[in-house]
């Protein structure tokens, strides 16, 4: 597919997106045929349709499934048999999930024509945001990119995260360079499969840069911040290269080398000392203004869960720098972007792309009534994309030109209004990463609320909730819900912060029970069936050791989130290893019949 087909015409871009709201019926209609067309005689669609491309056979014969339905055929074509058993043209990668909300990595199957799309919605992304901040084309973005080292199925097809793929593609590397993609962080360097050492380079190409800079950001805000906890270790030998022009030893890859010499082709103790003055002044509150004092807004997805590290960036930029969210987009599929990006984090909605695959929705009647895995789902209860309701709860179905048909995402949405005649959504949760002892079912959202309510607490005597995660401990009877908290402290004046006390996180943990939902509350004062919520702490440190873990694992640091429910293994006995302390909640909540 040409880019002509998919609408990408640089300027024009604008133009085409009120085109496509405007139409979305018939656009989805569209996409919905040319897939069947396409796809018709593959093993999967033909055991439905019998060869028939018609749209009603679809909606009436193909079921609504999980990946453990997908997951066969994908192995199959891993294996060395044709794509043609799911997909009507070459599957040429498959793409690793991020494999940190529900466990193991999923493989998702991807065709050529993928990366047009991806390229599509990329296109969106600046035209929109000059929309609301001028100038943004006078200076560099800082933008922190990663790659994952690929493996090979048996069959020798690549298998790698979606943002690697894109960022190895032609589309990425030969992009045209104009004044909005002016990125200071070499492309050698994104594509050094050293996390380590790549980030190492692009802090520094970014802190020599740092007064062109006019942009700040990474994929997901956990990775962000990743960066400032790394700066923060490291700011020493980031200064030291810069003050004599000459790259620290431990940069032992040579793309990366070469990459950053220009950077430091002469010595400069004048910005050396500048950067110095800066981190060594005492508390980093506001220093990313600092360190980047022209910068416009940082950019990272902040929804769903992500918003719990909204409170850590504003630490670090003041809250003087807007912070924005761009677009939604998954290993499945490349989804919608925001219209809105100055709103506030917790205001964003995406406007679905009706050309980047056929959406359709399941309606949950009973608010945040999740449907289970294997749950069969009955075809006529699915609402198409512009039938959705202003208010409503659904999760998202996706069938894409890849061989996913009617396919599970697993995102749970809010419909908050219609840009045109399209549908803007609120990203809630994802739906199967809960906590249950008993008759209990706490969803991501849930969880995220109440950690979100009990976090204040802490705020008001000057610690951050840096991260969290939990897991069901069902050693004691009963069992019980734990979280593991990393916290910080953010005081700043003449005297000793007061330290954490055992009363301030049992306050804590009869403030995040309170604010579970009615079921959790009847289990733990009525029936007794569910023990008092525990906070274990852990070490400064102990959640970039996770991340570690889980992307040596298989994950990528671009698409890393941080899982909230942790069942077993090593993820659990690491987090374990690091608990400094442990409490409980000292009462029941409070619950009425």
């Amino acid at each position: 597919m040409d880019e002509h087909k998919l609408g990408y015409k640089g300027n024009d871009v604008l133009q085409e997106l009120e085109m496509l709201t405007m139409n979305a019926k018939a656009a989805q209609e569209l996409i919905l045929r040319k897939i069947l067309e396409k796809n018709q005689a593959t093993e999967y669609l033909n055991k439905f349709m019998s060869g028939s491309i018609d749209i009603s056979a679809f909606k009436n014969q193909v079921p609504v499934v999980t990946y453990d339905v997908v997951q066969p055929y994908i192995a199959r074509i891993a294996g060395g048999e044709e794509s043609s058993i799911l997909c009507g043209e070459q599957i040429v990668e498959l793409l690793r999930s991020s494999g940190t909300s529900q466990g193991e990595p999923r493989l998702m199957p991807s065709i050529s024509e993928d990366l047009y799309r991806r390229t599509y919605l990329y296109s969106l992304i600046m035209p929109i945001m000059n929309r609301y901040i001028r100038g943004l084309g006078e200076g560099k973005a800082m933008y922190l990119l990663f790659v994952k080292a690929e493996t090979l199925t048996n069959a020798g097809i690549p298998v790698r995260s979606v943002l690697t793929s894109y960022y190895r593609s032609p589309h990425f590397l030969h992009r045209k360079h104009d004044l909005y993609n002016n990125y200071t962080s070499p492309d050698e360097v994104i594509l050094c499969p050293d996390n380590k050492q790549s980030m190492y380079c692009q802090l520094l190409c970014g802190l020599v840069e740092r007064q062109h800079v006019l942009r700040l950001g990474a994929v997901f805000a956990s990775a962000f911040l990743r960066a400032i906890s790394f700066l923060e270790q490291h700011w020493c030998d980031l200064v030291n290269d810069i003050r004599i022009g000459q790259l620290s030893s431990n940069i032992t890859n040579s793309a990366c080398q070469l990459a950053t010499h220009s950077f430091l082709a002469l010595p400069n103790p004048e910005l050396a000392d500048e950067i110095e003055a800066i981190c060594s002044s005492g508390s980093w509150k506001g220093i990313l203004g600092r360190l980047w004092p022209n910068v416009k807004y940082i950019e990272a997805v902040l929804t769903g869960t992500m918003a719990q590290y909204i409170p850590m960036l504003e630490f670090y930029s003041d809250g003087r720098t807007p912070l924005v969210c761009t677009m939604y987009a998954s290993s499945e599929s490349y989804f919608g972007v925001n219209l809105r990006p100055l709103c506030s984090p917790k205001d964003v909605s995406y406007t679905i792309l009706p050309n980047m695959a056929y959406f359709e929705f399941i309606p949950l009647e009973d608010s945040l009534k999740l449907t289970e895995d294997d749950e069969v789902v009955e075809n006529d209860k699915l609402v198409s994309l512009v039938d959705v309701k202003v208010g409503c709860y659904y999760e998202l179905v996706v069938t894409t030109f890849s061989g996913l048909y009617r396919y599970r995402v697993g995102d749970i949405l809010k419909v908050t209004g219609f840009y045109n005649c399209t549908p803007q959504f609120k990203f809630i949760c994802r739906r199967n990463v809960i906590l249950s002892i008993d008759t209990d079912k706490t969803n991501e959202e849930d969880l995220h609320n109440s950690v979100t309510r009990a976090r204040k607490i802490l705020e008001n005597r000057n610690y951050l909730l840096l991260e969290y995660t939990s897991c069901t401990d069902n050693s004691t009877v009963p069992g019980h819900y734990v979280l593991f908290w990393e916290i910080k402290s953010t005081y700043e004046g003449t005297t000793p912060c007061a330290p954490i006390d055992a009363q301030l996180l049992e306050s804590c943990c009869i403030a995040v029970e309170q604010s579970l939902d009615y079921v959790y509350r009847r289990c733990r004062t009525h029936d007794k069936s569910v023990g008092p919520l525990e906070i274990r702490l852990v070490e400064a440190g102990a959640f970039d050791a996770l991340m570690d873990l889980l992307v040596n694992q298989g994950s990528s640091i671009n698409q890393y989130k941080t899982p909230r429910c942790i069942e077993s293994g090593p993820a659990l006995k690491m987090l374990n290893s690091r608990v400094t302390a442990s409490f409980f909640s000292t009462r029941d909540p409070e619950w009425t019949v």
